[in-house]
């Protein structure tokens, strides 16, 4: 039996195939076997992506997959070049002690058919017991191919490590074209990996910081008419716009509470910039902040009962932490130099922040007490506005090097392991990484 995929709905994509696979899923998922520890010390799973009998369209499935692990940082493709055999049963089992021979410790084996509508499905097998230990099968329209490459990579990565996938997601962000002296800047909303980018704005009107709700259909940023900041609320399956207000002065746009019901933000009022919660069913604002000193970038905790925030309120930009309600804050950062635009991870284990101290520029993570900051990257150019993946391992940032380029954004593992440039078709900013779509 098959069933339509529509494009929100995440659930009508993965279809049991038969009690082979159906099977062998659930008794993996059982078992609890996790085969590495996402964490500071790990060494990768090594990995063998077979291509996919019949993957031969347009959109190759098999080829979605193996991008997504190669950027995984926990598990880690064979170079097909040293394979030691050629699948063309995908339903068979393979020759494990050749595999063996590659260090192989899993194979991904799958066929992909096309057309109108595609289908594909995958066995995960693990090399050292012979056993396969994941099984899915897939249909959809023909448009929506790449995210069942994307639902494999997710499969497969929870099975191996026991957490949450994050390939079937969108980042929100701000296309930049044209010289620093006149940039166009438009809001664009691409696939994880940089792929299916879609304009959302003209860019008559300058953008700028692009926030995800929770649900993943809508989006909330600042356009500037005439120098007149407004917060727009986009819904991004019908395309429908709503004004959030016009608040001059603001300097960053909203973010939404975890339940999507209220947004909180930053106001200026002349002389100082507060703290405030709208709710955007009846557009009530709620005072959170009240100092001469310059609040801003809120950000609630996964459980709403919390805001992080940057404040001047010490002498120098730090981060804080503060009921949603409002009342006393407590800093939490208290390393050397400037912190600011802190985000709380999906998880609620770390905040992310930009610190700046001299020429150097840093992205890093912190306990949401202050303890246990690190530094995931750094280097003497502009590093700014992390954002986490669904899962809470991975962040996303834009750099931009000093001289006469522009910014471009970057992937990187919450331990500092690695980090990759996400293509984009121009210069990229402020990006905003969505929940798992639905």
């Amino acid at each position: 039996m098959t069933l339509p995929l529509h494009f929100t709905r995440r659930s009508a994509l993965a279809l049991a195939a038969g009690a082979p696979l159906a099977l062998a899923w659930r008794s993996a998922c059982a078992a609890g076997d996790v085969y590495v520890r996402a964490g500071a010390n790990f060494t990768p799973v090594n990995i063998a992506v077979t291509p996919f009998l019949g993957d031969d369209g347009s959109t190759r499935i098999g080829d979605v997959t193996l991008n997504d692990l190669a950027h995984s940082v926990f598990l880690l493709p064979v170079n097909p070049a040293v394979f030691p055999e050629r699948v063309t049963n995908p339903d068979a089992r393979p020759n494990m002690d050749a595999w063996k021979t590659v260090n192989a410790q899993f194979v991904l084996t799958g066929r992909a058919s096309g057309g109108g509508r595609v289908s594909a499905q995958f066995r995960l097998w693990d090399v050292a017991s012979g056993a396969q230990v994941a099984g899915e099968q897939y249909a959809t329209d023909a448009a929506n191919a790449r995210r069942v490459g994307h639902l494999i990579a997710d499969a497969v990565f929870s099975r191996v490590t026991g957490e949450t996938g994050f390939f079937d997601s969108r980042v929100v962000f701000v296309d930049e074209t044209g010289s620093k002296e006149k940039r166009r800047k438009r809001l664009a909303v691409m696939d994880m990996d940089g792929a299916n980018v879609r304009y959302l704005t003209s860019g008559e009107q300058l953008v700028v910081t692009p926030r995800f709700s929770p649900s993943a259909q809508e989006v909330a940023y600042m356009s500037f008419r005439d120098s007149d900041p407004r917060v727009t609320l986009l819904d991004l399956e019908t395309g429908q716009r709503s004004p959030l207000g016009s608040f001059p002065g603001m300097t960053f746009a909203p973010r939404f509470s975890p339940d999507g019901r209220q947004v909180a933000m930053s106001l200026w009022d002349g002389s100082a910039a507060n703290l405030y919660a709208m709710d955007l069913a009846s557009r009530q604002t709620t005072r959170l902040t009240n100092d001469a000193a310059i609040d801003t970038s809120p950000c609630y905790s996964p459980d709403g009962s919390q805001i992080v925030f940057e404040s001047d309120r010490g002498g120098a930009q730090q981060i804080y932490v503060m009921s949603a309600d409002g009342g006393a804050a407590n800093r939490i950062s208290f390393g050397d130099g400037r912190y600011s635009t802190p985000a709380w991870s999906p998880k609620g284990d770390l905040v992310a922040f930009t610190r700046q101290n001299g020429d150097l520029f840093s992205i890093g993570v912190m306990k949401p007490d202050g303890s246990g900051e690190r530094i995931i990257t750094q280097g003497g150019y502009h590093n700014e506005g992390p954002t986490f993946a669904p899962n809470g391992l991975y962040v996303m940032f834009f750099r931009e090097p000093g001289g006469e380029s522009g910014p471009k954004i970057y992937m990187a593992d919450v331990f500092g392991h690695a980090e990759f440039e996400v293509p984009t078709p121009d210069y990229a900013s402020d990006p905003s990484w969505g929940p798992l779509m639905k």
